[in-house]
């Protein structure tokens, strides 16, 4: 017996040394924002200075697609409308994460496609809208998202999660689309898709959707569906 519980003791001491080993070997997006961001924002700053928002368009795409994905999202902390804590890494599956307040106004069908994504892909990615918001105004915004989507906020008003507000709010701005694999890898970041004022709701709609599930089904869904079938091989 004592045998059996000292080899026990040696394997979870190997499993926590192991997994501390990964954690230092992986690049984290906060370091990423750390070595980047200062020339991102110099560049970027020229550029809507003169009013080239294309030229901003395609700075932010070169940054996002050379300095941030492939970096791995820390894990930030937030909280549930019940006020419950909780952190990035508690969502186990591949995560779609938004960030939204309550002055932005959402690209017209941006929600309706979201819910109808939520719903599709239920039990296969977890679908997460955060709010840099009071809880008051959060719970009064979130009767017009899908049940099968998790809403977090963080209260900057509180002082609290000034990390995270840093990081994820005041350098990318928003909103913002993360889309992070199951092990919280950064697959692709984005903006939200607006559409012209005149655009109708169905059309606006349609375009949301494809751009999010193309996305969805280019970095989420197929790294999902391969480790979901490894599982159930090793399983069998």
């Amino acid at each position: 017996m004592k045998r059996y519980l000292l080899v026990l003791i040696l394997l979870l001491i190997n499993n926590h040394i192991f997994s501390q080993q990964n954690m230092e070997e992986k690049y984290f997006f906060s370091e990423a924002l750390f070595e980047h961001l200062s020339d991102y924002n110099k560049k970027a700053d020229l550029a809507y200075r003169f009013n080239d928002y294309e030229k901003g368009k395609e700075l932010f795409q070169e940054f996002t697609s050379n300095h941030l994905e492939g970096s791995y999202m820390d894990n930030f902390k937030f909280r549930r409308l019940n006020k419950k804590e909780v952190n990035l890494y508690d969502y186990d599956k591949p995560v779609f994460l938004i960030t939204y307040a309550s002055w932005i106004i959402p690209a017209k069908g941006e929600i309706p496609a979201l819910n109808k994504l939520a719903q599709e892909y239920k039990g296969k990615i977890d679908f997460v809208v955060l709010f840099w918001d009071k809880r008051e105004t959060v719970k009064k915004l979130a009767d017009q998202f899908s049940k099968n989507i998790s809403i977090v906020y963080v209260d900057e008003s509180q002082n609290n999660g000034a990390y995270v507000v840093k990081q994820l709010k005041h350098s990318l701005g928003l909103p913002t689309c993360f889309l992070l694999s199951e092990d919280k890898q950064i697959r692709d970041i984005r903006r939200s898709v607006f559409t012209a004022a005149s655009t109708d709701e169905e059309t606006a709609y349609r375009e949301n959707y494809i751009a999010l599930e193309s996305s969805i089904s280019k970095n989420l869904i197929s790294d999902y569906n391969e480790v979901y079938a490894e599982n159930v091989t090793n399983q069998e």
